[in-house]
């Protein structure tokens, strides 16, 4: 108990021992500074500046910005901006993806080509094709005297044997067939002979997707209305609007001609495609 006991004191002893802390001058060795300590006075301030200073970096860190420097941490706001920038790029493929079928649709309008094992899905009857919204058959206020003047004189086809369908599809031209739809041949399309500087007219109201010069087929017009349906005319002489220009059913989009290396003489080469496929267009339109 004894030897226990005088460990203790030495212990307090220790640590209750006083020192002297003094800063002189080096050349006087003038006092400046003093300060008396123990072993027990550091220790306590020691660890309360410690503490003070972890404390202060916790708060620095938790409510400032300085806490997004810090690898692996991810704050609210930053997550919440990643989750709608994942969103945005998920829309994003899905549009492209999109954009990426339909480039790929019109492809194949502008060079006519099918691969063999889709030429099961050409025959597309007039019933897989929404028929209430292929076209908008009303006329508007401001042209509706020139609609029934139009409709007069080249007639819509309603090209139904029921009244309860209401697909209507307006001739481009009217004259002679001199070369028709062929699956066989690869002619997805029917050739119209008609008078000198006919005028050919959109089928339905749709907006222009294509209008430029080739030089196998000359000037090209591509018309996408309603429900995937998609109009081709081919060889103009002259194109009367523009890529982007919104037609209505019956508008002139350009001139009968015989432009491109691929003609021999002056026609209309009309295409009709629906969903990416070309369809008959007799079956839909009397020349």
């Amino acid at each position: 108990m004894a030897v226990k006991e005088n460990k203790r004191k030495n212990l307090k002893r220790k640590l209750l021992y006083k020192y002297r802390l003094v800063i002189l001058n080096q050349d006087t060795f003038e006092e400046r500074f003093s300060l008396r300590l123990n072993r027990l006075n550091v220790f306590v301030y020691s660890t309360l500046f410690a503490l003070i200073v972890i404390g202060l970096t916790i708060v620095l860190i938790a409510f400032t910005g300085l806490r997004e420097y810090i690898p692996g941490y991810s704050s609210a706001s930053v997550t919440r901006k990643a989750i709608v920038l994942e969103q945005r790029v998920d829309s994003l493929q899905n549009v492209l993806a999109v954009n990426e079928q339909y480039f790929k649709s019109i492809q194949r309008v502008l060079s006519g080509e099918i691969e063999p094992q889709e030429e099961d899905k050409l025959e597309i009857t007039r019933e897989e094709i929404d028929k209430s919204s292929v076209i908008n058959s009303e006329p508007s206020v401001h042209d509706s005297i020139l609609r029934e003047k139009v409709e007069q004189e080249d007639k819509y086809n309603p090209l139904v044997n029921n009244a309860d369908v209401s697909l209507v599809l307006f001739p481009p031209v009217k004259g002679k067939i001199s070369e028709g739809f062929s699956l066989e041949t690869k002619h997805y399309a029917v050739d119209i002979i008609p008078e000198p500087h006919t005028p050919v007219k959109s089928v339905a109201d749709g907006i222009i997707i294509f209008a430029e010069w080739s030089v196998d087929t000359g000037n090209v017009i591509i018309v996408k209305h309603n429900n995937d349906l998609v109009s081709v005319y081919k060889h103009n002489a002259s194109l009367a609007k523009s890529q982007g220009d919104l037609v209505k059913a019956g508008e002139v989009i350009g001139t009968v001609g015989n432009s491109g290396s691929l003609t021999t003489g002056p026609h209309l080469h009309f295409e009709l495609w629906y969903d990416g496929y070309p369809i008959d267009p007799t079956n839909f339109i009397e020349f």
